[in-house]
């Protein structure tokens, strides 16, 4: 029988949204854990895979961690992984003023899982995006910067979306479900 999965979150939401998406017929048990992590610094890749890295030897058992960006199509992907600081200083609306400059509104939502099945093994990366813009904040303000981004094809925010549509095009949404192949493999050894 495999070893849980711990889910290093301390955001209750994203635990739900997670789960949500992962749905039947995921075998392997989630638990959340909050572990304070080190804020890194530098590309996507390399800061889930020291995220991970870390979270591994904190937990001694296979982890898996999550890092959002968004990615800002007129500013060369800014601000990227550092969404969280930008949102928290300057909120939907600040985040919808950044690019009053530029006609580009265009911008990547970006979802990053890793996964390490202990402290020594090798770091698994499974990442979703979706393409949308940047708009006025519209909907509710309970999840992050939702409000302001509008995936294409769609007149609404992920705010505005019902959750069981947002979890059906997301770009945590696709990461999960390439998580979730990874780990329905029949092929795939058991954690150690």
């Amino acid at each position: 029988m495999s070893k849980p999965i711990t889910f290093v979150t301390g955001n209750a939401k994203k635990l739900d949204e997670v789960i949500s998406i992962l749905g039947s017929p995921f075998t392997r048990q989630i638990i959340p854990k909050k572990v304070d992590l080190p804020e890194l610094q530098g590309e996507v890749d390399e800061i889930c895979i020291k995220k991970c890295e870390e979270a591994a030897r904190h937990v001694q058992g296979p982890v898996i961690v999550e890092d959002t960006c968004l990615c800002f199509n007129a500013m060369k992907g800014l601000p990227g992984p550092y969404i969280k600081w930008f949102l928290e200083r300057l909120g939907p609306e600040g985040l919808y003023t950044m690019l009053e400059g530029w006609d580009d509104k265009s911008a990547q939502a970006i979802c990053t899982f890793a996964y390490a099945a202990n402290a020594h093994s090798k770091v698994i990366l499974f990442q979703g995006i979706t393409e949308g813009h940047i708009v006025y904040p519209r909907g509710p303000r309970d999840f992050g910067w939702d409000p302001c981004f509008q995936p294409d094809g769609y007149d609404k925010t992920y705010a505005e979306l019902a959750n069981t549509e947002k979890n059906s095009i997301s770009h945590r949404f696709k990461a999960v479900n390439k998580m979730k192949d990874y780990f329905n493999n029949d092929s795939l050894e058991q954690d150690s």
